[in-house]
């Protein structure tokens, strides 16, 4: 990341009519018009530009969440970005963009529960058919093409188990077969891995998390290049997945300070990192070891790692694991991450999901800590008389 988008990030969306450094915000549900011929001048304009910010009703937008969308296409390098409610609202619309009965998609194994649940569970019942590929073997993706695959959908990292893939190899298999990819990048943001640049069709992030930063507004967003854009406009307008002008105002505000609070994240991770590195009962679930596959990987396509790691504990003492998590002062016990704050969360077998590739050794547990923006040398003392509790 230059630092000529650092600068842009401060200075963008300014409103100078108005004198304020942040954009109004304009809530609208009927947008006012002059006259008849007002009218049908800017659906004119919009069919003849679709991405160019006119509106005639509001469940098209307003100024103020496509401000949003301007910057988000800028950071991602993408052709358009479209808004949804929530970052589980934009994996949705990617799928139901593309997706029809009678085709199949290829889903990464340790993808999101909700994802997983929507593809597994919930398509089956339109004719439509999930499998799973292992992210460490991408055989298991080549060798499950068939000619009704649609869609391959990727999940890097992987939620909790933190998988690394090899994404130019899941991208030259989809374009050889003319599949279409997508994937969810929210735990890098396009801060840290630009996947339009790197040939994904779509770009998912939950705006909920970094892009906010305070924990306090959600929201999601779906980057596509010009291949699929006709495809998701299509499938937006019916789904009537909107992102709402005050949610698009808090994630504008926060994405003022992204980069200085992910690399504070990546600061603040790596030497925790380093700390729990020297404990053999913890496996680290983070791209610190440099001779691992997941850090080359990792090293391949990223310029940076955020704040959200997992432990992979042994103990024979699960009620010692859930004493460990409880005695962390510093951090909340809670859903989401991406904040300022420390969370910690011990994963039960029913949050995971049920996975195809996932095995847990006996006696294994699975805990997911998110650093936030604390002072570190608090931040591992806190976490170092907490593992005291560890049996």
């Amino acid at each position: 990341m230059t630092s000529t988008f650092k600068t842009f990030l401060k200075h963008t969306a300014k409103d100078f009519h108005n004198q304020s450094v942040n954009p109004p915000v304009v809530r609208a549900s009927t947008i006012i018009f002059k006259s008849m011929q007002d009218i049908r001048k800017t659906q004119s304009k919009f069919r003849k530009n679709p991405i160019g910010g006119h509106f005639d009703y509001g469940r098209q937008g307003t100024s103020t969440t496509y401000i949003l969308q301007k910057i988000l296409t800028k950071l991602e390098e993408s052709y358009h970005v479209f808004l949804t409610p929530t970052g589980f609202g934009a994996i949705f619309l990617a799928i139901f963009s593309l997706v029809r009965p009678g085709d199949e998609i290829i889903v990464a194994d340790p993808s999101y529960k909700p994802t997983r649940r929507l593809t597994q569970d919930f398509l089956k019942d339109f004719n439509i058919k999930t499998i799973f590929y292992n992210p460490s073997d991408l055989n298991t993706l080549r060798k499950n093409i068939s000619k009704n695959t649609k869609l391959i959908f990727v999940e890097n990292p992987g939620s909790n188990t933190f998988d690394f893939q090899d994404l130019s190899k899941i991208i030259q298999i989809a374009k050889k077969h003319k599949i279409y990819t997508a994937i969810d990048n929210t735990w890098g943001t396009p801060y840290f891995l630009k996947p339009i640049k790197l040939g994904f069709d779509m770009s998912i992030v939950s705006a909920t998390k970094y892009y906010s930063g305070h924990s306090d507004v959600m929201g999601g967003s779906l980057a596509v290049n010009k291949r699929v854009f006709r495809k998701v406009q299509l499938a937006d307008n019916v789904t009537g997945l909107r992102l709402g002008p005050d949610d698009a105002y808090l994630i504008t505000r926060g994405l003022r300070t992204l980069d200085v609070r992910l690399d504070k994240h990546q600061d603040n991770a790596k030497k925790v990192a380093a700390f729990l590195s020297k404990y053999k009962n913890i496996k680290l679930l983070y791209p610190y070891k440099k001779n691992s596959q997941n850090f080359k990987m990792w090293k391949k396509y990223y310029s940076g790692s955020s704040g959200l790691m997992g432990l992979k504990i042994k103990s024979k003492n699960k009620k010692s694991v859930t004493k460990f998590v409880n005695s962390l002062k510093l951090f909340g016990y809670g859903y989401s991450w991406g904040g300022f704050e420390s969370l910690a969360l011990h994963q039960s077998n029913l949050e995971i999901g049920k996975r195809n590739y996932l095995k847990l050794e006996k006696d294994e547990h699975l805990v997911r800590l998110h650093i936030g923006l604390e002072d570190p040398k608090d931040i591992i003392n806190d976490i170092k008389q907490a593992l005291k509790h560890l049996k």
